[in-house]
């Protein structure tokens, strides 16, 4: 994997961190998790914007969002209470498999 898709790959797990810490702050009301959704959010951007120097921009977006989305569906099942169900599991599916075109393309 180039330095690109390592940069995209780690901007998209921190987009994951800055998702669940938005939740965890209930609103920007707890501090700490506000804080680490601060933090992640703007390491997850300059990520983003230095593997856009060598990716196409619908490529690294896309898979930037999508890691961002399977990520945040994971979590939310599995720390938040979300449920498991055919359809979500279906969705999650196609997101990975548009990410691997993508990356394969």
């Amino acid at each position: 994997m180039g330095n690109a898709w390592l940069l995209l790959v780690i901007a998209g797990l921190f987009e994951v961190v800055w998702a669940a810490a938005l939740k965890a702050s209930n609103g920007f009301t707890v501090i700490l998790p506000s804080a680490i959704t601060a933090i992640a959010a703007a390491i997850s951007f300059w990520l983003l914007a230095l593997a856009m120097k060598d990716l196409p921009l619908g490529t690294a977006y896309a898979v930037w969002v999508g890691i961002g989305v399977v990520g945040a569906a994971v979590l939310g099942i599995a720390m938040f209470g979300d449920q498991l169900t055919p359809i979500r599991v279906a969705g999650i599916a196609l997101i990975i498999a548009g990410i691997t075109a993508l990356k394969i393309a």
